[in-house]
């Protein structure tokens, strides 16, 4: 086990503080990174965990955040949740994240208490897990095992489409949806400079600027995610300084768990 994986899960431990008014409050301290910003994906996944902490009855169902300004790696994040509605089946809450008093996102998440009914989907079929010698070392933010037939880091041109294999470390099952919001913020901006010639994900800040926006997760199905995964990615547009991207997460079997979307800013030189 990475000391990145570990420290992924200690920042998934929130802590809870004394609330207010209305509002529960939790606070989670930030990765270990080489760089001074806090990854979205961490956001993402506070997020998750937050909302599921506050409805112990219910799962999280979908989450659509913002990210208005970049978050600071040397100070903790504080998360507000503030109940719009908490039914017998559904809930719904807004959330921010806050440093220093400015807030860094914003939440609006919905959770849902499992019910029976007709279960099915439709979804192309799921290519067979890539064998151990397509595994990709290097993806530092994905602290556990990636295998995929695409390289990202090619700046050749191709189609805007990209598949990933991931699986973790044995983990609670409880984390399994922070992990896997955590993952779907990491390569939606590399597929969708897949089309641009002489550029790849590796750029940012240098080649190019960029920075994600929003982001949007449905989650379907329970899942684990030390069971493989695979991340089916497609970007239909690149225009005016933006991209947009989506994404679904299916199980080995071909089980759709989740599904999401992501729209960023992206910057080229002229």
């Amino acid at each position: 086990m990475t000391e990145l994986w570990t420290d992924l899960v200690a920042c998934l431990n929130l802590d809870e503080q004394p609330p207010l008014a209305d509002t529960t409050v939790f606070e989670g301290r930030n990765q270990k990174l080489d760089y001074h910003r806090v990854f979205g994906g961490q956001l993402l996944g506070q997020f998750t965990l937050a909302a599921a902490l506050s409805f112990p009855d219910k799962t999280v169902k979908s989450l659509h955040v913002v990210f208005p300004r970049e978050g600071r790696a040397d100070k903790p994040v504080r998360y507000r949740l503030e109940r719009a509605h908490a039914g017998r089946t559904f809930a719904t809450v807004t959330a921010t994240a806050e440093q220093a008093g400015k807030i860094i996102a914003t939440a609006s998440i919905s959770l849902h208490s499992t019910e029976d009914g007709p279960d099915f989907h439709s979804v192309a079929p799921i290519p067979a897990l890539p064998s151990a010698e397509h595994k990709i070392d290097g993806m530092d933010l994905l602290p556990w095992e990636v295998r995929s037939l695409t390289d990202l880091n090619d700046p050749a041109a191709r189609a805007p489409e990209y598949e990933l294999w991931m699986r973790t470390p044995v983990v609670e099952p409880a984390l399994s949806q922070a992990i896997a919001a955590y993952a779907t913020d990491l390569t939606l901006i590399g597929t969708a400079l897949l089309p641009v010639a002489g550029f790849d994900q590796r750029g940012n800040g240098t080649a190019f600027l960029s920075a994600v926006t929003s982001h949007t997760l449905w989650f379907h199905r329970p899942f684990r995610t030390d069971d493989w995964l695979l991340l089916r990615q497609h970007s239909p547009l690149l225009a005016h300084g933006r991209c947009f991207g989506r994404g679904d997460i299916l199980t080995e079997s071909g089980s759709l768990v989740a599904s999401y979307a992501q729209e960023a800013m992206v910057r080229l030189p002229a």
